[in-house]
């Protein structure tokens, strides 16, 4: 299974660090957020990662290369010229480098401690399956509910989206290239019962502010 890093958000929220640095190159414990994740995706045995690029994007292949330090391939793909497209856009651009079989999409702006599945298994007539997570301080409402093994939009008790999901190419057939956001796409999925879902309580968090990140880096390496 391939799996693609979501790499090109413009990283608004993160002013002013992302000014002059890309988003997924900001550090951890000195190490860049970006790292973690392709370190992570590796030590679950994904050797193929996609990873889009946009703001500042040139950066990131400086920073990676071709992935053989972290025994991986690294494959890029380029929204530099066209601005960032989104999330559903940035994959379906994707798509010709993530091939015909189900692929695994991270975003690059969480942390987090699951064990990503390079052998997932999407039951027939499932296009998606999301990990969802409790719903931290800046989400309170959440965005899905989990009924047994299928995501809702709707429900009362909803639960926030990790960022992290299985995708069958055919969620995104004979959709338009173009900037589109992932949501709409998932909740007219959900609509048809095509959504499968689990919920994650261990470590997450989404690094979308510069105290978050600051928080982050506290919270795993202060000596107390």
């Amino acid at each position: 299974m391939k799996a693609m890093i979501l790499a090109a958000g413009l990283g608004t929220r993160m002013r002013p660090l992302t000014n002059h640095t890309p988003k997924p190159l900001l550090e951890i414990g000195g190490i860049p957020l970006i790292v973690w994740h392709i370190e992570r995706l590796a030590h679950n045995g994904f050797h193929d990662i996609v990873i889009n690029i946009a703001h500042l994007g040139y950066q990131i292949p400086e920073a990676l290369g071709d992935g053989s330090e972290w025994a991986v391939k690294l494959s890029y793909s380029d929204e530099q010229e066209e601005g960032a497209l989104e999330n559903a856009g940035g994959i379906i651009k994707a798509l010709p480098l993530l091939g015909n079989e189900i692929f695994l999409v991270v975003n690059g702006d969480i942390w987090c401690e699951y064990d990503f599945e390079k052998d997932k298994i999407l039951p027939h007539g499932i296009l998606a399956h999301l990990i969802l997570v409790p719903n931290p301080e800046h989400n309170p409402e959440g965005d899905f509910s989990l009924q047994g093994t299928v995501v809702r939009d709707g429900g009362e008790r909803k639960y926030t989206f990790s960022g992290i999901g299985y995708y069958s190419p055919k969620l995104f057939e004979e959709l338009a290239y173009g900037k589109q956001a992932l949501a709409p796409i998932l909740i007219e999925a959900m609509r048809e019962g095509r959504v499968s879902g689990e919920l994650f309580e261990g470590e997450w968090r989404d690094i979308g502010t510069p105290e978050r990140l600051e928080l982050l880096n506290i919270h795993l390496f202060s000596e107390d």
